[in-house]
């Protein structure tokens, strides 16, 4: 699985250190320089972590930080050079998961990047995947076939399969699903989740009309319906 950093500072120079470090390692990084692209950002696309400065041009991370747990958990860690223990401390009470003070290596941002990834996700070496039916989803691959032949899902298409694969079996709200899959501050409609539900269930049901594993959860939302022993 390739994990989605957000970078948010006005330091470009330390934007390119860091991400050519975390690329180098497989992550894919994203940058913001201040708060409103930082916003802008995270209403098209879903990030798995947040390297946060406090200091911004036009806000504080602080501030981005208490929006950003109105409509998600994505981890946040804080990095400044505001090393007080009062800074720390509000870092953590607003809802971040760790607090990195400038200047630090980029050894020490690996490891900790790594730890919190690790404890908010999970993974292995091994591939993640998940087969009912006829369909086998490979999340680590991000591929997907069906009776053995290749499914073509748009991104989104498979994000938001994914989502629904790793929450099998349980009701998940449209809104989880929306601020999941399209971005902590999306400005998508209803509709449009609705829409890609549609064409996935098209593409991976035998009889989309009345579908066997994706299915509608009254006044919820949608579950991935999986046979337990799959």
């Amino acid at each position: 699985m390739e994990y989605n950093i957000l970078i948010i500072d006005d330091d470009r120079d330390l934007h390119f250190v860091i991400a050519d470090m975390l690329e180098g390692y497989g992550y894919k990084v994203t940058s913001a320089f201040d708060a409103e692209e930082a916003f802008d950002l995270l209403s098209k696309s879903a990030f798995h972590l947040i390297l946060l400065d406090i200091n911004l041009p036009d806000s504080d991370g602080f501030a981005l930080c208490k929006e950003l747990r109105k409509v998600s958990t994505v981890p946040v860690i804080f990095a400044s050079a505001r090393t007080a223990e009062n800074d720390r401390i509000s870092g953590y009470e607003i809802g971040g998961d760790d607090y990195l003070p400038k200047p630090y290596s980029m050894k020490e941002l690996l490891v900790r990047v790594q730890a919190l990834l690790r404890r908010t996700y999970g993974f292995s070496e091994e591939e993640k995947t998940l087969a009912f039916g006829n369909i086998v989803v490979n999340i680590t691959s991000r591929s997907v076939t069906k009776n053995g032949v290749p499914v073509n899902l748009s991104l989104r298409e498979f994000d938001l399969l994914a989502f629904l694969c790793e929450h099998k079996n349980q009701a998940m709200p449209k809104e989880k699903i929306l601020t999941s899959v399209w971005g902590a501050f999306m400005t998508s409609e209803a509709s449009t989740l609705t829409v890609h539900i549609r064409w996935l269930r098209e593409k991976l049901e035998d009889d989309p009309a009345d579908p066997k594993f994706i299915k509608t959860v009254y006044k919820v939302g949608y579950m991935l319906e999986v046979p337990e022993d799959a």
